[in-house]
């Protein structure tokens, strides 16, 4: 025997390592090395979840000769074996259909089954199978006498008669393929087993056939129907397309109906039929029927905290918000407005026929307000409403049915400063305003009650009228105007006329400065007096006095506008 410690290659070993040098790697042969421990890692690192019998839908891409490739969601697609599929019905591109995911094949596809199958590993597992009759995955290894072998945890007999196939050529096709079948006879003890792929095809080609039935008992969730010799399950939903509460409601003990299978389980022996796929689906025609801007009736269906959904036809509903149920109040609940089996008038705010939406609105059913508040509530209108709210910062008013005004806490009072509404208002409190402001485009309106209190130049201008001769003070002149105080809180504007104005400069120029220190010549006023006593006064002296700040004299009242609160003067 020969020392393992020596670098003497061992016959007998063929694993043993050899003294010889390895030689240098070339690129080619990195390239493939990496490329064959790549593939090994894909294969033995798989993610858990793309594997171990997941189940998937997956949609029909492409057909090779032997193959149907399908898109699973995952980076790479997945395959399903065509003997998979009745000769006579092969699958089309977009079809869309359950595989269970087996694991990845040597090219990295990902190897699939139809149904949710498994295969047995052992004899118990059969036993099972065999008793609940249900799907096992089996594969074909040989054409025998009379059949097929199958290789299923143990090996197993397929009649010709049950393989599903026409003739021998088709049989052979299955050789080495992966197929479901169902165990239709066991013996433990003679290792006889008899498996049918047949049958698995006969149940999926019954599933969408139609079929008279009648009904056999009611229960909250659904009817049971005989459809000749075995029960079928008719789900509440599936009776009408329109929202069913109860199957009593429509359904009664034997009655016969028209149904069609939708689905058939083997493996827990159920079948599922539905009357409304006979019918043709409501939505499919409802872009065409209902359009924005129309008004509909329906009937509450059910209610939720978003909103309501309302009935317009059978299997149609749509949805009112509850931001669209009220012009004058915010809805908490949709409760507050409607209730369950109530008839409304809604209009159709948007269809959206993919998603089978429809937006409705109640509020537009009644009329926008607004429409007539430019009309009804120009600045200047006096309104009487009651309070329907108080804030920090004001209260609203409410002027008529879904249109509000606020008055702001320093529009309350003239004669005190309020530091919060409540100080003088309450909800519910009628009130009097007066609208100073309009904001049509964003919905405000802006009241004052202040306003409403007369003040001083209200009492003026209710005492007075144009025309009239007043007293007033020169408060301020300035170029062409000057601001006139009538009395209390009253100032008017007075126009000048040019020769005036030029008056007053002339008297500013001629008025001796007041730091002037001359002492008055009394011989010369005395000269003055006697002769205006003899003669009168000059010329120049008996002009009319010129203008300045602080001068009382009498105007005319040339403008009086109450409703914009001015008064215009003229010179008397």
């Amino acid at each position: 025997m020969s020392n393992p410690g020596t670098s003497e290659p061992n016959p007998s070993n063929p694993s043993a390592p050899e003294s010889t040098p390895v030689p240098e790697p070339t690129e080619s042969s990195s390239v493939e090395s990496f490329k064959d421990i790549f593939s090994e890692y894909e294969q033995s690192h798989s993610r858990k979840g793309e594997g171990g019998n997941q189940r998937r839908e997956g949609t029909v891409i492409i057909l090779t000769a032997d193959s149907v490739v399908l898109d699973i969601g995952f980076k790479t697609e997945g395959v399903l074996p065509l003997t998979a599929f009745p000769a006579d019905k092969p699958p089309k591109p977009g079809d869309r259909m359950q595989v269970t995911v087996k694991g990845r094949d040597p090219e990295g596809y990902y190897e699939l089954t139809r149904g949710k199958v498994e295969r047995p590993t052992d004899w118990t597992s059969l036993e099972k199978a065999f008793a609940e009759k249900s799907t096992i995955i089996g594969t074909v290894t040989g054409v025998v006498k009379g059949g097929l072998s199958v290789d299923v945890g143990v090996r197993a007999f397929m009649p010709a008669s049950r393989s599903g196939t026409r003739d021998a050529s088709e049989m052979e096709k299955l050789v080495e393929q992966e197929i479901r079948c169902r165990v239709i006879k066991l013996d433990v003890a003679e290792e006889d087993v008899v498996v049918d792929r047949r049958a698995i095809a006969e149940d999926e080609e019954r599933a969408g056939k139609e079929r008279q039935g009648e009904v056999r008992s009611l229960t909250d969730y659904g009817a049971f129907v005989d459809i000749g010799g075995a029960d079928a399950l008719l789900h509440v939903g599936e009776i009408s397309w329109r929202r069913i509460n109860k199957p009593s409601d429509v359904l009664s003990t034997g009655q016969q109906i028209e149904a069609v299978i939708i689905k058939i389980d083997s493996d827990k022996r159920r079948i599922a039929i539905s009357i409304k796929q006979l019918q043709p689906h409501p939505w499919d025609a409802i872009a065409d029927k209902y359009k924005a801007g129309e008004r509909v009736r329906g009937t509450v269906t059910r209610l939720m905290d978003f909103g309501a959904f309302v009935e317009i036809e059978p299997g149609i509903e749509g949805l009112i918000h509850i931001s669209e149920m009220s012009w004058a109040k915010r809805v908490r609940t949709a409760g507050d407005v409607v209730k369950p089996g109530e008839t409304v008038e809604a209009v159709i705010l948007s269809v959206n026929a993919p998603e089978r939406r429809i937006s409705l609105g109640l509020k537009q059913a009644l009329g926008d307000p607004w429409t007539v508040v430019p009309d009804k509530f120009a600045p200047g209108t006096v309104i009487e409403g009651p309070v329907t709210s108080l804030t920090k910062f004001g209260a609203f008013v409410q002027l008529t049915e879904g249109v509000e005004g606020m008055i702001h806490v320093s529009e309350i009072s003239a004669e005190k400063r309020i530091n919060h509404p409540q100080e003088v208002l309450r909800s519910g409190q009628m009130v009097k305003a007066q609208v100073i402001a309009l904001d049509t485009e964003k919905r405000l309106i802006r009241l004052s009650m202040k306003q409403l209190v007369p003040t001083g130049l209200d009492e003026y201008l209710a005492e007075h009228q144009e025309g009239d001769i007043v007293t007033g003070r020169m408060v301020e002149i300035s170029g062409g105007s000057a601001r006139v105080e009538l009395g209390e809180g009253v100032v008017a504007k007075c126009r000048i006329p040019a020769e005036s104005a030029r008056k007053e400069n002339k008297q500013a120029e001629l008025e001796p400065s007041p730091s002037s220190s001359a002492k008055p010549d009394l011989s010369s006023l005395g000269s003055m007096l006697q002769s205006r006593w003899k003669s009168g006064p000059a010329a120049s002296e008996a002009e009319p006095e010129g203008l300045r700040a602080g001068q009382i004299r009498k105007f005319r009242i040339a403008t009086l506008d109450p409703a914009a609160k001015k008064i215009e003067l003229e010179l008397e």
